[in-house]
């Protein structure tokens, strides 16, 4: 696939949209023979201002394991971002046309007491406005050693908390 390939498709997906707000998925780590090795349910709060999406992960693995991570992620260009977070090696590139995005970024993982780097092509499959499909592909010395799967439900947004404008923008509700 090439970003190129949804050209006019939609619904349009824009990260800072979708993102803003409370989002959750569920999802698993399936390595390289098709194995199932973990499961997990991320929540995420996105905070968008101006041109920078930031969002707070929390993960819950099944076997008990929690997991926290932040993403600053901003718009250069229309269709085109850069992204960071504290276990990522550089940045990562983005790019959105029509429904889909193509994210990718060199991640590390604690693997045996060690750090180990991978490379990640990370596709986003916008299918409605609240559903958003993710499919990760994890490489290392260029071969493929695992998927992350990722289905994201946005969550309604809680009365009196937060509002979302059509653009997308996170406003904080007066207190």
């Amino acid at each position: 696939m090439r970003p190129e390939d949804f050209e006019g498709s939609g619904p349009a997906f824009l990260p800072e949209t979708f993102f803003a707000g409370r989002t959750r998925g569920h999802g698993f780590f399936q390595d390289r023979f098709g194995r199932i090795r973990r499961e997990f349910r991320v929540d995420i709060v996105g905070r968008v201002e101006g041109d920078t999406l930031t969002l707070e992960e929390e993960f819950f693995y099944k076997d008990g394991e929690r997991e926290r991570r932040s993403w600053t992620i901003r718009r250069v260009a229309p269709g085109r971002y850069e992204g960071r977070a504290s276990d990522l090696v550089g940045v990562a590139a983005g790019v959105a046309v029509g429904r889909a995005a193509q994210w990718r970024y060199t991640f590390t993982l604690p693997i045996g007491g060690s750090r180990w780097s991978f490379a990640v092509d990370d596709w986003m499959l916008l299918q409605d406005e609240g559903t958003l499909l993710n499919r990760s592909t994890f490489s290392k010395f260029g071969i493929e050693v695992g998927q992350a799967v990722i289905v994201f439900h946005k969550l309604p947004v809680e009365a009196g908390r937060a509002s979302v404008t059509a653009e997308g923008a996170l406003l904080a509700a007066a207190e």
